[in-house]
């Protein structure tokens, strides 16, 4: 599984939400990903990633698009 199915899986998967409404995808943009709903996401995040996710970037993931950002930096390495 590539680093983006992987990504991809985490958000459908604590979203509760299909790949085709990923793109674009903001916080609180949809019921599910209220503050509940992103401490989910982040433990998916972590979880698939065998990370251990900053606080300042927990609060930074905003979007779906966010997110890669925030993993691609040095302090992960994760390639998309």
């Amino acid at each position: 599984m590539t680093n983006q199915e992987k990504y991809n899986k985490a958000f459908m998967t604590a979203l509760e939400i299909t790949e085709g409404q990923l793109s674009g995808l903001k916080y609180q943009e949809i019921e599910a990903w209220d503050s509940v709903g992103h401490m989910g996401l982040v433990a998916a995040l972590e979880d698939a990633f065998d990370i251990m996710m900053d606080t300042d970037d927990i609060i930074d993931l905003s979007s779906y698009e966010k997110g890669m950002e925030i993993l691609s930096r040095e302090e992960y390495g994760i390639v998309f």
